[in-house]
């Protein structure tokens, strides 16, 4: 098939996909999966250029509790608070990258200051447990009037077409950034920011804008993960382990492909649903060993991951021995 009309036809199946089969559980992980994919593509963003950041846990946090604070205390509708949250979330980027680019904190530097910053966010929304409901987790109030106005419908169709266009747009976003000349930009800076800089690359800028972009997507899978679930807690939104979720999902799918996010978030949630079916209150956190355990297989075995090395595999192919002539 001519790949020019691959992705529309994918499309379209992706669209009609829950007007033939409406089985509810499988319709809810589906919608699952979306969602989380867009939040680990948001972090892919970042770690295909060498930004590896613990951090995002944070981000997605700000932005499930900020939309649902707003809507339980202020009354703001989520078709506000979410921008708003949205904004949050980019400032905080802003305040907590700023100055480590500005004074070239990079590397394992880096990554320890993001993740103090997922710590701080889980430990704020656990300490203000009057407000945030705490550890106990915490429940948008269900509107009594306009459901388009309060975000929250019932009818999983409706979530599953939101979810899937949330989840075009972080590829859309993906293909933008891959094609874009900040794509070369933060190539050459993961390479030499010296080097960059010499070049007229303003190496602190391009770092900056692609972790606010991160961010901002990383704060709305938050929030739209708070609004299909009408509950949230610390721990499923929030904090250092949603953060190495993040990364586990993205090496194994594959952080150099468009998909591969999405491959990681599949066999991510499959796992602990797994898990869940089969030994129910005995496999608690056993998800997390499992991640950690494959995490560490992929980086030495499978570098770039089940669909980064896969269509390596199809683009090379197989090793082919050379043909000898025989002699005359």
């Amino acid at each position: 098939m001519n790949q020019r009309y691959a992705w529309p036809i994918a499309v379209a199946a992706l669209i009609a996909l829950p007007f033939v089969y409406r089985d509810p559980y499988h319709l809810h992980i589906l919608i699952l999966i979306l969602i989380w994919s867009f939040a680990y593509t948001s972090w892919s963003l970042m770690g295909r250029f060498g930004l590896v950041s613990l951090g995002h846990g944070g981000f997605m946090g700000v932005g499930a509790y900020v939309t649902a604070l707003l809507w339980n205390h202020l009354g703001l509708s989520p078709w506000i608070g979410i921008p708003i949250a949205l904004v949050s979330a980019g400032a905080l980027a802003l305040v907590v990258a700023y100055p480590c680019f500005r004074f070239r904190i990079t590397g394992h530097y880096f990554a320890l200051v993001t993740l103090a910053l997922s710590g701080i966010v889980l430990q704020v929304i656990t300490a203000t447990r009057d407000y945030t409901g705490g550890s106990l987790g915490y429940t948008p109030e269900r509107t009594k009037g306009n459901n388009i106005v309060a975000l929250q419908f019932d009818d999983k169709i409706v979530w599953y077409l939101i979810a899937l266009a949330v989840w075009l747009a972080g590829l859309l976003i993906w293909h933008v950034v891959d094609r874009s000349m900040s794509r070369y930009a933060m190539e050459a800076i993961s390479e030499d920011e010296d080097a960059a800089a010499a070049a007229g690359v303003n190496v602190t800028f391009e770092k900056l804008r692609i972790t606010v972009i991160s961010a901002l997507m990383t704060a709305l899978a938050g929030a739209l993960y708070c609004q299909y679930q009408m509950f949230i807690s610390p721990d499923t939104v929030s904090g250092i382990a949603v953060s190495l979720q993040m990364v586990f999902a993205v090496v194994v799918g594959g952080i150099y492909v468009a998909l591969g996010p999405t491959v990681g978030a599949i066999i991510t949630l499959l796992l602990a649903e797994f898990l869940r079916i089969f030994f129910g209150t005995k496999a608690v956190g056993w998800d997390n060993l499992v991640y950690g355990v494959l995490l560490v297989l992929f980086i030495i075995f499978l570098p770039k991951g089940i669909l980064g090395s896969i269509l390596e595999r199809v683009k090379v192919g197989p090793a082919k021995a050379p043909v000898v002539k025989k002699p005359a």
